[in-house]
């Protein structure tokens, strides 16, 4: 196997032998393929794709370059849900104590950020003494005691992934359905669960935007977990302007817990209990209502809140941030952003919005930036608000008054005022997919 020539003919758009991919995916994993011809290959396929050989080839190659966990004797249904990315999308930290509460085993995998989306990960790493990598016994044993584990990738389990998905961040190759689908489906297929659900964002601030584009996603990854026979079903929800109102990571953890006291902003409780009634349904409960109502008792009554802390101290964090989310990291600098115009909030720039919370230290520009789980946004006002000149929209959260100018410019520029009452927009929740086919829902 010569990589270049592998390189070029993936450029090409010639179909690759599972030789050809095994010999090159396998000289990356040990260290014998330099980075920069992966990052070549990885964008020669955002322009050319994969075949369906090739995809099957791709994942294969992932899922066997680590473990393969196996939960079988944890009696009743395992059952996750992954995010294809988005801005201030914390869902993860609300949705799996949520179903773990009403005895769901939840084994979730989760990512760091990723371009300009947010990471769980990265999320939970601002609760103080959270430990993301517990061990493969530890996890195992986690999920038997409470239900619930919140873990990210291992060595042991899809290496191969997890160094592809370092490079994709830095080298402007996430934005491609089959390197998306191949990340995502072989971790979730490699940690031993029975089932999926995922949410799949569009608007401006997904990785695929298009409307089109997130139905092939959702698409491609449903026929992989059907090809490992994994029950699998995605909701296409809206990114079209942050969801919630917290971008950053310790603010993001602050919001959740809000939401899981049954309390935060409407949005983010909406789409989160959206994704548990797929989950619910998934682990065998009857029908969508008895489900709402299941989840809707454990957030008023406490239960959920209570199995956040229960994960939070099994994996060594203080589960006081529950009560009081002020011990959590605090950023030294706080600005408030005010509107410059009367109007109507007609736009977001949500990628836009993402690029400004890494500059400020919320993500990675770089492999070996370090994260300040302190720093982000709080954003109050809404795509479709009506706004007065002097009005708050937004706070900003920053280590230095240099870096809060530049993010307080960075987010003047991508809210668009208008003088006119603007269109609506994206519906939070919009469509269905599975095996069957797409149902629209609004």
């Amino acid at each position: 196997m010569i990589p270049y020539h592998v390189i070029r003919r993936k450029r090409d758009g010639i179909e690759l032998s599972v030789e050809e991919l095994k010999g090159f995916f396998t000289a990356f994993a040990e260290g014998r393929l330099p980075e920069y011809q992966m990052a070549a290959f990885l964008m020669a396929t955002c322009f050319r794709g994969l075949t369906p050989v090739e995809l099957r080839t791709l994942v294969d190659l992932i899922i066997n370059s680590g473990v393969r966990l196996d939960f079988s004797e944890i009696e009743g249904p395992k059952i996750d849900k992954h995010s294809t990315g988005g801005v201030g999308d914390k869902v993860s930290l609300v949705l799996a104590p949520l179903v773990a509460s009403l005895g769901v085993t939840v084994p979730m995998m989760s990512g760091r950020g990723l371009g300009h989306s947010g990471g769980t990960v990265d999320k939970l790493e601002s609760i103080p003494g959270f430990n993301v990598q517990p061990g493969l016994d530890a996890f195992r044993q986690q999920l038997e005691r409470i239900g619930c584990a919140l873990i990210t990738q291992t060595d042991q389990i899809t290496p191969l992934d997890k160094k592809l998905y370092a490079l994709r961040d830095v080298s402007g190759t996430v934005e491609s359905i089959p390197l998306i689908a191949s990340s995502i489906m072989s971790k979730k297929i490699a940690e031993g669960i029975d089932g999926l659900v995922l949410d799949v964002k569009r608007g401006n601030g997904a990785f695929l935007p298009e409307l089109d584009q997130s139905l092939t996603l959702a698409q491609t990854m449903i026929s992989i977990g059907e090809m490992y026979g994994k029950q699998t079903v995605a909701l296409l929800t809206a990114m079209d302007r942050p969801l919630g109102h917290a971008v950053g990571n310790a603010i993001e953890v602050e919001e959740s817990i809000h939401v899981l006291r049954g309390e935060g902003p409407s949005d983010l409780k909406e789409v989160t209990v959206a994704l548990a009634v797929e989950m619910l349904l998934l682990a065998g409960w009857a029908d969508a209502r008895q489900a709402r109502a299941d989840l809707e008792g454990a957030l008023a009554d406490g239960r959920a809140a209570t199995k956040f802390q229960q994960i939070i101290e099994a994996q060594g964090g203080n589960p006081a941030v529950v009560d009081d989310p002020a011990l959590l990291p605090q950023a030294q600098v706080r600005h408030v952003l005010e509107a410059k115009a009367d109007g109507w909030i007609e736009a977001m720039d949500v990628r836009a919005i993402g690029d400004a919370a890494v500059q400020l230290g919320a993500g990675r520009a770089t492999l070996d930036a370090v994260i300040d789980h302190s720093v982000g946004f709080l954003i109050t006002a809404k795509t479709g608000d009506r706004i007065v000149r002097g009005q708050p929209i937004a706070s900003v959260f920053a280590t230095d008054e240099s870096s809060a100018a530049l993010a307080i410019e960075a987010l003047h520029a991508a809210i668009t005022v208008s003088d006119e009452t603007p269109a609506p927009p994206l519906p939070l929740v919009s469509h269905r997919v599975t095996a069957e086919g797409i149902e629209e829902l609004a």
